[in-house]
């Protein structure tokens, strides 16, 4: 992991200029700044990072002094503060919209189920299976629930789908559950009424407790003849005729050593190096086989080169429409044990599509201590993670108190792996070690993370003690492109840097990122490749950009930041649902 000296966070911005620029003004009130906690992962069907980093040398954060500059004195007509825009969000924006020296901000809109199109939930499978009265479930909690809770999953899928409910009680998991199948969804009476408590440890390590199961296969690679341009619906393939408006595909691209050496990651970037790579999960919605043009649901987040070996290639093993509802979710267990195995999940979705979680919320698992270490602890150490996922909404949960935070890839909250346009809505993580995450590889694309809470966020060296650096929420791997944190409160701290050798050499770890009306009293590190985006943030939110820190190399020109001083609201105040009005509005 990544250590920093200090360990208080307390921040206060200074009054700066309105107008748009590269540089944060910011200042603190202690003149110190702890860092995060960075540390390996791997997903949850595959072997371990190394923690360690790939190259010499050890990686220290700074935080650069603060400037300030004249505030605005702009009010309405009313004789309130005028609300102020983005000068590269003007009125008139369209997806097309670029502004100074080539930056511009992505369509964010179309993360979360469906596309945002549709309320996740809004149709449901006719079918329902009542865990008790079908499966005979003990709703007590006095004996294993699971052999009953399976049964009513494996029913689910022999009906071609069904709502698994499950009423109120405790359902004692000493297993693991699995569902297999699409149009499966698991739903609660509310997540202080429906309740799973698992209780294994033993052989758990890189595994969930409850794991949608989809197995996502790659088929044959289709080559583009041109390059696929970042902000395009459309890429050209040398032969379109094997694919079909419907299909599910993956474009990517190889990480060649011209990939590598043009973002300056040479001997840094090592794990995927030479292999192909999906960096977007996508639809396709129309295909001439004579042009090889082929159109997508979603625009294209980076530019995809021939040079690389971009290519398209379908995508089947999916599950859809599966969701988790209104349940209750712990596992932590004995301080010991839980810091016995490394990210154990509450819950996993792999493989997913048009997925939902929501009105899920951990509580105090009946496994915990009654006193001394980890008691009242609702989790083992990880929480929801999506990997491999594709719209995707998480709305209305809360994950909080995990018992190991160390090193390791454990604490992370809410972790989105290899995954686009997943929304996190409305949720909030608390006293994990990275709350909110992006983790593993390449291919993070389009994650909206709208009206979350991070605080409490917590790098843990060693199991006896709770000793720790301030962990931040945070981009933890390659080149996450075009995600957004919006309207959110951070109360640790959000990080996009150059997290250089460590977690296997992740290098850098966003670029054409932005947050959007940012408070707290965390701060905020953005340090992304290309061009990055700060815009509003909260007068006790520090805003870091300098590119004198360690974690800065490579990250030229500075960070857009606009806002501090700024007298009045934001507008709009949520990034996303602007966009999502203006693209269903037309």
């Amino acid at each position: 992991m990544r250590r920093f000296v200090g360990a208080s966070l307390v921040w206060f911005v200074a009054c700066g200029g309105g107008e748009g620029s590269t540089g944060a003004t910011t200042s603190t009130a202690d003149g110190t700044s702890t860092g995060a906690g960075s540390d390996a992962t791997s997903t949850t069907s595959s072997g371990t990072t190394s923690e360690s980093p790939t190259g010499t040398g050890e990686a220290t954060g700074t935080t650069g002094l603060p400037t300030s500059t004249s505030t605005s004195d702009a009010t309405s007509t009313t004789g309130e503060p005028a609300g102020w825009r983005s000068e590269l969000y003007p009125e008139d924006w369209t997806p097309e919209f670029t502004g100074p020296d080539g930056r511009f901000l992505h369509d964010f809109s179309y993360a979360g189920y469906r596309l945002a199109e549709a309320a996740p939930g809004s149709v449901l499978p006719a079918t329902t299976i009542d865990v008790v009265r079908d499966h005979g479930a003990d709703a007590t909690g006095t004996s294993d629930a699971t052999a009953a809770l399976q049964a009513a999953l494996d029913a689910a899928a022999e009906a071609g789908g069904a709502v698994v409910r499950l009423p109120a009680g405790l359902y004692r998991v000493d297993g693991q559950l699995t569902v297999k199948s699409s149009n499966t969804v698991i739903a609660g009476v509310g997540a202080e009424q429906s309740r799973l408590w698992f209780t294994d440890f033993s052989d758990m390590s890189y595994k969930a407790h409850l794991t949608f199961a989809g197995a996502p296969q790659l088929g044959a690679d289709i080559a583009l003849s041109e390059d696929g341009q970042a902000r395009a619906r459309t890429v050209t393939v040398a032969d379109a005729t094997g694919l079909e408006v419907g299909d599910e595909i993956a474009i990517g691209w190889q990480i060649s050593p011209a990939f590598v050496t043009e973002h300056a990651m040479a001997g840094t970037w090592m794990v995927f190096n030479d292999t192909w790579q999906p960096f977007f999960w996508r639809t396709v919605t129309a295909v001439d086989p004579d042009s090889g043009a082929v159109e997508v649901d979603v625009p294209l987040r980076y530019p995809a080169l021939v040079r690389d070996q971009a290519s398209v290639r379908p995508v089947t093993g999916l599950l859809r429409e599966v969701a988790l509802m209104d349940v209750g979710v712990a596992n932590a267990v004995g301080w010991e044990d839980a810091w016995s195995q490394d990210q154990v999940y509450a819950v996993a979705m792999i493989g997913v599509r048009d997925a939902w979680v929501s009105g899920v919320k951990s509580f105090v698992s009946p496994g915990a201590p009654a006193q001394g270490n980890g008691a009242g602890r609702h989790l083992q150490s990880g929480g929801l993670t999506i990997q491999r996922g594709a719209r995707v909404t998480v709305a209305d949960s809360t994950l909080e108190l995990a018992q190991h935070r160390g090193d390791g890839g454990n604490g992370y909250l809410f972790e989105v792996m290899q995954s686009g346009e997943v929304l996190v809505r409305d949720c909030v993580a608390r006293a994990g070690r990275h709350n909110f995450v992006q983790n593993w590889g390449f291919g993070a694309t389009g994650i909206v993370w709208l009206r979350v809470h991070s605080s409490e966020g917590k790098a843990v060296a060693l199991m006896g003690s709770e000793f720790g650096t301030v962990g931040l929420s945070e981009f933890h791997h390659s080149l996450a492109t075009a995600n957004l944190l919006d309207q959110s409160v951070v109360d640790d701290g959000w990080g996009a840097v150059n997290r250089l050798a460590w977690s296997s050499g992740a290098g850098h770890s966003a670029t054409q990122s932005a947050v959007w009306n940012a408070s707290g009293k965390g701060v905020v590190r953005s340090r992304q490749f290309g061009h990055g985006y700060v815009i509003g943030a909260g007068p006790q939110l520090a805003v870091e950009t300098s590119l004198q820190s360690p974690d800065a190399a490579g990250t030229a020109p500075e960070d857009w930041v606009e806002g501090p001083g700024r007298v009045g609201p934001l507008d709009p105040p949520s990034l996303y649902e602007d966009q999502l009005a203006r693209r269903l509005g037309g």
